[in-house]
């Protein structure tokens, strides 16, 4: 088998199952493809463990299951997860020295959930440390580079899995939103990634950075394939406090995405050639002030007049405290990572100091050293929020602030629109190195994803055209209201239908 990208051999996860179902193609053949490939383009730096072996157990085990008939749906299909998952064999580090050489007695839900699937991973990808970064620039293992542009970054913290399904590497891979993490790297590599409603996804064995805004997420080429992932990801788990619990009447039951789908497509079936008739968009006049590059907002404006042509009706609303979703996100989040990276203390699992004197210096001199900048950098502005006499003042006053950001969707939700539409970045992806002198610019990025993060909404990505003067994809940040998910990959399935953005390559514009 030609050691070619597999976006290049096979368009959509569907064509791959085709081929593996009717023998035409071995799992273990293909996964033999998949690694000479990775180790063909190293110097993307997308993945930081990668085991032949474990790899091609697996495939064997799926062309058996192939072979026996009654396959589960993505049976041989090439995936790799982020490595904020832990996962038993493959090392689970975080991007960071606290863990370099961790390795997990256990799955997490989402890696067991997606093996029960059939699918095959190829092993762990990049990010930044402990999913804090927007650039994937704060791996201790280095950066990642961008498939469209080597100098440039492909977006954080999920930039390792962007990255490999933007160059055919995998045909999807797992993420984590905290912020933006998955639609902000899919929109600077030009691929669809969709973070779902906050509880959705279980979050155990999820290297956690911040616990009431972490969820998981699939990347992938186009909304079609992030179905594939999203519905298996999906569900109720008695193991994680943060996961909704489902019952007769919770819309959070297994197969509810697909259903979503599925009776979303129908009615736009139904519509003709004029799919979505009467879906409101509502576009916030917030989204497209001063900071927005002209390149980037024409390419949305673009995206917005396809949307239109297939019947779909723009609304202006607004989102007034838009810019207040900085502020309280970088204070409840890093106060979230104080809390949870207590836990790296070099007493029972991590990186421990060679050189101290007692327990408190040992504790000291593990994390300066396990940590690098940018984590040390939130811990401590987290640290500082959470301590007697700015408690009051900054975090309890952020969570106000977020129950305000949360009501401004549900209002516009309400009275004006069905889904909200706008840019992912304020600008196309940046060289690598360019806010080092100013980490906090990188922060500023992050004003269209936040919002959404903070109200626990879902939001997906899509690629929408490429910048001006410096040629690389653009994204549409696709939002909706609780658990829509289905709808929104439908919604975002029949742009992909009408245009072919999702289609383009590294190489080509």
């Amino acid at each position: 088998m030609a050691k070619l990208p597999l976006h290049t051999q096979f368009p959509s996860i569907q064509a791959l199952r085709e081929a593996l179902g009717s023998g035409a193609l071995s799992a273990t053949e293909l996964a033999r493809s998949a690694l000479d490939a990775i180790e063909g383009q190293a110097g993307l730096n997308a993945f930081l463990h990668v085991d032949p072996d474990l790899t091609l157990n697996q495939a064997r085990a799926a062309d058996e299951t192939l072979k026996a008939g009654g396959a589960p749906a993505l049976a041989g299909v090439p995936i790799a997860h982020k490595d904020v998952f832990v996962t038993r064999g493959w090392r689970s580090t975080a991007a960071s020295r606290m863990l370099a050489n961790y390795t997990s007695p256990f799955d997490a839900t989402v890696v067991s959930r997606l093996a029960d699937a059939g699918a095959v991973s190829l092993g762990k990808l990049n990010c930044d440390e402990f999913a804090m970064g927007s650039g994937n620039e704060t791996s201790v293992f280095g950066p990642v580079r961008n498939p469209w542009d080597h100098n440039a970054v492909p977006g954080g913290s999920s930039g390792g899995s962007a990255a490999a399904v933007a160059a055919g590497l995998v045909m999807a891979a797992t993420g984590t939103d905290t912020g933006g993490s998955i639609r902000q790297p899919a929109a600077l590599c030009g691929i669809s990634g969709i973070k779902p409603t906050y509880g959705t996804v279980s979050r155990l064995g999820m290297i956690a950075y911040g616990s009431s805004l972490d969820q998981a997420g699939p990347i992938a080429r186009h909304a079609r394939d992030l179905l594939e992932l999203l519905d298996p990801m999906s569900g109720f788990d008695p193991h994680d406090a943060t996961s909704l619990e489902r019952c007769d009447d919770e819309p959070n039951a297994p197969g509810r995405i697909r259903a979503g789908f599925d009776a979303a497509l129908a009615r736009q079936q139904r519509n003709g050639s004029r799919p979505l008739e009467g879906l409101r968009i509502g576009v916030p006049r917030e989204y497209f002030g001063a900071g927005l590059a002209p390149d980037v907002a024409q390419a949305v404006e673009q995206a917005l007049r396809a949307f239109e042509s297939l019947g779909a009706i723009r609304v202006e609303i607004s989102l007034p405290r838009t810019e207040l979703a900085i502020p309280a996100y970088y204070v409840i989040a890093p106060a979230e990572a104080s809390s949870n990276l207590s836990r790296y203390d070099g007493v029972r699992y991590g990186h421990r100091s060679d050189s101290y004197t007692d327990l408190e210096d040992m504790t000291s001199r593990s994390r300066f050293e396990g940590f690098g900048p940018e984590v040390r950098r939130r811990v401590l502005v987290g640290t500082y929020v959470l301590s007697h006499g700015y408690y009051d003042a900054y975090y309890l006053q952020a969570q106000r602030v977020r129950r305000m950001i949360a009501n401004d969707f549900q209002q516009a939700f309400a009275q004006h629109c069905d889904v909200i539409m706008g840019p992912v970045t304020p600008s196309v992806a940046k060289s690598i190195g360019d806010n080092r002198e100013d980490p906090i610019a990188d922060w500023l990025a992050d004003i269209y994803t936040l919002g959404v993060s903070l109200a626990g909404l879902p939001a997906m990505s899509v690629p929408c055209g490429f910048g001006a003067e410096r040629p690389l994809p653009v994204g549409l940040q696709i939002i909706g209201n609780y658990f829509t998910e289905g709808g929104l990959l439908a919604v975002a399935d029949c742009y992909q239908q009408a245009t072919d953005w999702h289609q383009r390559t590294p190489g080509q514009q």
